[in-house]
């Protein structure tokens, strides 16, 4: 069985994605080949050949993949799809954006967001927000696959695959790029932090989120989340969302501070590895999942907490 893991990457960098996704694809068995589709991605490619497990790279440069546009990259993996048993992406912007249409031009289903491999042909995944596992069994000759990589482990370094250069494959023209605004910051990235504190609704306002929630986390070093309900009433921006519809994370210490808990939050932070809750209410939702769980004002314990660091 041969695998094709299709990088995330940002065309001068490898995404951390990548590792963990990398962990999954070695779990099927057999070779995997990572896919690096972009624009001066060279230096992503080489880095991808540093992962252990990979068996090879290929680098595919073009104008039509800097921007990662489902159309051309979905097309440059049909292209290769005939030498592979299962394809694979991290469950991110882009792989749910071109996976779906890799699937249904090879008229197969795709698997989102698994969890664990059984089996070459057998996948856990979470479904009702994560307060159920599904295990499904695929028997599509070519299997499409998106991996939840807070599930996974980062596949480390130390490899020395072959990098192989590539012809782009044919455009489609169907779709161009139009432009981006990202967002600058001297935070973490919040997918990939290994800190994370986030704010509920309880905080009343983005006043108070920022004057109350920011100073612990430049202490912590932290990247700052927020529940949907904190986002929605405008006291964080809306890459700030951690939960179903928002990121799902999984940083070695996560901080919910005014968050009740409510399912669809869990599922977007549950994997965690120390999870610390501060909610005036001992009946909240959140004290079922955390490792510490303080009852107490947040406007008074967050200070508190932040005079002691």
């Amino acid at each position: 069985m041969t695998t094709l893991l299709v990088a995330e990457h940002s065309n001068t960098a490898l995404n951390d994605a990548t590792a963990k996704a990398l962990t999954a694809a070695l779990a099927l068995g057999g070779d995997v080949h990572i896919l690096v589709a972009g624009k001066g991605c060279a230096g992503a490619g080489e880095a991808a050949a540093k992962l252990e497990g990979a068996a090879k790279v290929l680098v595919a440069e073009g104008d039509a993949y800097e921007h990662q546009l489902a159309e051309p990259v979905a097309e440059l993996i049909l292209s290769l799809a005939g030498s592979y048993d299962a394809i694979v992406a991290p469950a991110t912007t882009n792989g749910k954006n071109i996976l779906p249409r890799v699937a249904a031009k090879l008229d197969v289903m795709q698997i989102s967001d698994i969890i664990a491999v059984d089996s070459a042909d057998t996948f856990k995944r979470p479904i009702y927000a994560g307060n159920a596992i599904q295990t499904v069994q695929s028997t599509d000759p070519k299997k499409v696959i998106t991996v939840r990589t807070a599930s996974f482990a980062a596949a480390g370094e130390g490899g020395s695959a072959a990098v192989e250069s590539i012809a782009a494959a044919s455009d489609t023209g169907i779709s161009y790029f139009v432009g981006e605004e990202i967002a600058k910051s001297d935070r973490p990235e919040l997918a990939s932090a290994r800190v994370i504190i986030s704010g509920g609704r309880a905080l009343g306002s983005e006043e108070k989120f920022n004057e109350v929630i920011t100073p612990v986390a430049d202490k912590l070093g932290a990247a700052i989340g927020a529940s949907r309900a904190a986002v929605d009433a405008g006291y964080a921006p809306n890459d700030w969302q951690v939960g179903q519809t928002g990121k799902v994370v999984a940083p070695e210490l996560y901080i919910a501070a005014g968050i009740s808990g409510a399912i669809q939050h869990l599922a977007g932070m549950k994997d965690s590895k120390v999870i610390v809750a501060i909610n005036k209410d001992e009946e909240a939702p959140i004290f079922q999942v955390a490792d510490y769980g303080l009852v107490a004002d947040l406007f008074e314990a967050l200070p508190e907490l932040e005079k002691s660091l």
